[in-house]
């Protein structure tokens, strides 16, 4: 079965912030590009964020500002530590939510998510801790999930790129310089210029004062 086709989506300044230090980032950018975002959201037919994202900004995941469906909602999440107060939980929105966790995830923690109606996935661990994300993509295209739309976090969006299983980007750039605060990627071990994760096919547009470019995701040989 084939993985689906993962796109990164995530705001940042132009410095490359997608927070301040006190970790306010509501809104980086501005609203017309925040329509561009639920436009994305729509054409995808699942929208995945970590469990940090869950627990800082509490998103709802949903197509809001635009005419379209709602993707399927899938979060990253270790060890099962999505409140049942969330909004990917409450109010009936668990029936729309897919939680991927390791096979080692607490039972009553899987019973809790569950009985509100979420699917509690149970993946093997990577090598590096937390799940395997080669098998969670695997685990949606067998659901016939043939797109995805990443949102976050950096830990997420990280190990995507260092994985290999990124293979396009949509980032808005917002007119602000934050000059301190958080970065969308982190450390990928590339040393050299030459190895440098580099974009084909770039497209840039504007969305109010924001730029979005967005092309496909070439890696080195």
């Amino acid at each position: 079965m084939m993985r689906p086709r993962v796109t990164l989506s995530f705001a940042q300044t132009l410095d490359g912030r997608v927070a301040a230090l006190d970790g306010s980032s509501q809104w980086i950018s501005g609203p017309e590009s925040l329509r561009f975002c639920h436009r994305l959201r729509a054409t995808n037919d699942a929208i995945m964020v970590g469990i940090g994202t869950v627990l800082r900004d509490d998103p709802r995941l949903t197509v809001r500002l635009v005419e379209g469906r709602d993707p399927v909602r899938v979060i990253v999440d270790t060890t099962l530590r999505t409140p049942l107060t969330a909004a990917v939980i409450r109010d009936g929105a668990a029936r729309g939510t897919l939680i991927a966790c390791t096979e080692g995830a607490p039972t009553e923690r899987r019973a809790a998510l569950q009985a509100l109606g979420a699917t509690i996935l149970p993946l093997p661990s990577a090598p590096e801790g937390g799940v395997d994300l080669d098998a969670l993509l695997a685990a949606l295209g067998e659901r016939g999930i043939a797109s995805v739309m990443v949102e976050g976090g950096a830990r997420l969006l990280t190990s995507l790129l260092r994985a290999r299983l990124a293979d396009a980007v949509a980032i808005t750039i917002a007119p602000l310089i934050l000059g301190a605060g958080p970065a969308a990627i982190d450390n990928l071990g590339i040393t050299t210029l030459a190895q440098a994760i580099r974009l084909r096919n770039v497209t840039w547009t504007t969305h109010g004062a924001d730029a979005v470019i967005e092309g496909a995701v070439q890696y080195d040989s």
